[in-house]
């Protein structure tokens, strides 16, 4: 009889609690700024950092306030800023902005000495291998931020263009006016 007292009891005290941060929620809740979410959506994800912001959500944010291009994610590419430039209603010159598409990181097995500097600064962790050991990429996980390509001490990472496969192959969409 006790343990159904105390089960009901933490029940209860459950559902109470749970209330309370319902409505708690309701009036100290924090609103978000809809231009900030939509910037956030059309940035990569991939908290790399190269922005200079420690992640997209703070990219996002300084981009709302107008403290940062819309150019300022180089794995985003052109596509991105025109995405974000599009949200802010802006414009922008694509002058010296490179159109590379999305690129992988490749480790050179005859370059790797396995000092592992490139497993430490890569920020989705795709990167395996071990010190003294071989290193792979794993495409899945590779953003081509270029972090592990700049702290090889060899040179034995090269970022390259993802090769075309039956899996990622697409059919390009034909000009718009082109006859």
């Amino acid at each position: 009889m006790t343990m159904i007292l105390s089960v009901a009891v933490l029940a209860a005290l459950g559902l109470g609690l749970g209330w309370l941060l319902g409505l708690a929620s309701q009036w100290l809740g924090a609103t978000t700024d809809p231009v900030v979410e939509r910037l956030t959506e059309a940035l990569p994800g991939s908290q790399c950092g190269q922005c200079g912001y420690p992640g997209c959500g703070q990219a996002a944010i300084a981009l709302s306030k107008g403290e940062a291009p819309v150019t300022l994610c180089p794995p985003g590419g052109r596509v991105v800023a025109e995405k974000l430039a599009e949200i802010l209603g802006t414009t922008f010159d694509p002058g010296n902005l490179p159109d590379r598409g999305p690129l992988l990181a490749r480790v050179r097995t005859d370059s790797c000495i396995g000092c592992s500097r490139c497993i430490k600064s890569c920020p989705t962790d795709a990167i395996l291998g071990a010190t003294k050991q071989l290193h792979v990429v794993l495409e899945e996980a590779c953003i081509g931020c270029g972090a592990c390509a700049e702290v090889c001490p060899t040179g034995g990472i090269d970022l390259e263009g993802i090769p075309v496969t039956l899996r990622n192959w697409r059919w390009h969409k034909p000009g718009v006016g082109h006859a």
